[in-house]
């Protein structure tokens, strides 16, 4: 699912692009913290979880001529294997 870039007056494409890997990189580190956040909750609430974005990453990963697998991807996104994370954190 390619996106039409963030019109952003103001930056160049690589602050754009820089920035944009920042939001992400912090989006991730906020959902490792909050464990007590279900994926479910983010589901009912947001229409998206970690699951969700970690097909987002390997599917643009793999558009770009990367080869990320799912659990691969998922480890990425959770800090960890996703099964570990279910049984630590998943009620």
């Amino acid at each position: 699912m390619s996106l039409e870039p963030l019109a952003c007056p103001g930056l160049t494409e690589t602050q754009r692009i820089e920035a944009e890997a920042a939001a992400f990189r912090t989006l991730v580190a906020h959902l490792r913290k909050r464990h007590d956040v279900q994926n479910i909750d983010l589901m009912n609430l947001a229409g998206f979880c970690r699951n969700c974005l970690s097909k987002w990453y390997a599917s643009e990963a793999n558009e770009r001529g990367a080869s990320l697998d799912k659990a691969s991807s998922r480890e990425l996104i959770y800090g960890m294997p996703y099964a570990q994370w279910k049984d630590q954190h998943q009620i």
